[in-house]
């Protein structure tokens, strides 16, 4: 007879309860509560939306909101080859994801302090300097998840815990969106600023939530590892496979790269970009509540199969909004514009869900880390180069641009079809 707790977790997560580890229900449940409160805690803080206004409604130099995304994202990517011999080092990875949620949770009080206490260019070095804290704590996070995550789940059951997070914490977001534009209270730096304490704390007790989980102790790295960088980085030369999941993910990433240029492309008829802003946030979040869950399901079944066809998806989605932006100089105001991000967004969403959950199924437990902050590092330097495409819209328009990005979805979903089923039991 099954365990009821086994069967009401089989049951939500739609994965059945058949050969699940002792305790796996527990574990999913940590990992569901810590998910859904820090990738909340993420859309609180959106460095695109919601810092970006903050800077700009504290008056700081135009340069300083410039930094906002660049920070975010090379910091939270570009440390965790550093890191990953630590990681490899230590017992319970765990410690490491519990250790940068709450730096995390730290920074973002941070940020909310120089928000109420700070304007002008002091409020713009504070904030950007917590959000590099932020994103380096972030990296720590990252590198130790896929470990935590194969240690403590089975394989055809990670998938739909990390997309019922993704869903949960996407409808928390809409919601905040939402009460935003219903108008119920001023969106002004004091609201922002609580608002931003709220997501420092979510990162807090997600931190204390995760180091309830039951992950076991196992082997702390490889003895033939002689510390070298040659031995850190050689993943990437004697296995093809890795070599061609970057290669794909990279290609693959501009659907995370896109929504900018939409954004560009909707506001070309003349309307301002506030004019658009609660209906494309709302779009977007839709977008991630919606799809998130089925994305992971669909990846615990073939994480190959999920890639090739979101980057499909994305390559058409791309293609159209980049042809009825090029055919008509823009995209009929809110509503198209909004549309364009809701399908822009599901995309995004089965990228990540296909390249998370393949890169934790194909790398083996003793090299999971290492393969994670190879994979992060190189991706991380292939989106400080995207930032090329930001030049090339000024020259050419978004348009044009955003069927380039068709092209290179395209060229992701086919490099994907070489990439091994690692959805094996």
């Amino acid at each position: 007879m099954s365990d009821p707790v086994d069967s009401t977790f089989a049951t939500i997560t739609g994965t059945g309860a058949g050969r699940m580890r002792p305790g796996e229900a527990r574990n999913g449940a940590i990992h569901v509560v810590s998910l859904t409160l820090t990738k909340t805690a993420d859309a609180l803080i959106d460095p695109k939306l919601v810092l970006s206004w903050l800077l700009t409604a504290l008056s700081a130099p135009g340069a300083m909101i410039g930094l906002l995304v660049p920070v975010r994202e090379a910091g939270a990517l570009l440390p965790q080859l550093a890191l990953a011999r630590r990681v490899e080092a230590s017992p319970q990875r765990k410690r490491f994801w519990a250790a940068g949620s709450a730096v995390q949770g730290l920074a973002a009080l941070g940020i909310a302090a120089a928000a109420l206490l700070m304007s002008g260019a002091a409020a713009g070095v504070a904030i950007v300097a917590c959000l590099a804290v932020l994103a380096v704590a972030r990296s720590a996070s990252s590198v130790s998840y896929k470990d935590a995550l194969a240690r403590t789940i089975s394989k055809r059951r990670r998938g739909a815990i990390t997309g019922l997070a993704a869903s949960v914490a996407a409808a928390s977001a809409f919601g905040v969106g939402l009460l935003m534009a219903s108008g119920l209270f001023d969106v002004s730096v004091a609201p922002l600023a609580a608002i931003i304490a709220i997501a420092g704390a979510a990162f807090l007790l997600s931190s204390v939530v995760f180091m309830t989980l039951r992950e076991p102790c196992a082997d702390t790295g490889d003895d033939d590892d002689d510390g070298s960088l040659a031995a850190l980085v050689e993943p990437m030369v004697t296995d093809g496979q890795l070599r061609l999941f970057v290669a794909s993910r990279a290609a693959l990433a501009v659907t995370a790269l896109a929504p900018p240029f939409i954004v560009m492309l909707s506001t070309a008829s003349g309307r301002t970009a506030l004019d658009d802003l609660g209906p494309l946030v709302m779009a977007s979040t839709a977008a991630s509540v919606l799809s998130s869950y089925v994305w992971g399901r669909l990846s615990d079944h073939s994480s190959r199969q999920t890639l090739m066809a979101a980057g499909a998806f994305g390559a058409a989605v791309l293609a159209v909004v980049g042809a009825v932006g090029l055919g008509f100089g823009g995209l009929g105001g809110s509503l198209g514009a909004a549309a364009a991000i809701f399908a822009a967004q599901i995309a995004y969403e089965g990228v990540r869900a296909g390249r998370k959950l393949h890169l934790t199924d194909m790398a083996e437990d003793a090299f999971r880390a290492r393969y994670t902050a190879l994979s992060n590092t190189l991706i991380g330097l292939a989106l400080l180069a995207g930032g090329l495409f930001g030049l090339a819209a000024d020259r050419f328009g978004p348009a044009p641009v955003l069927l380039g990005f068709a092209l290179i979805a395209a060229l992701g979903a086919l490099l994907a079809r070489g990439l091994d089923e690692v959805q094996t039991d």
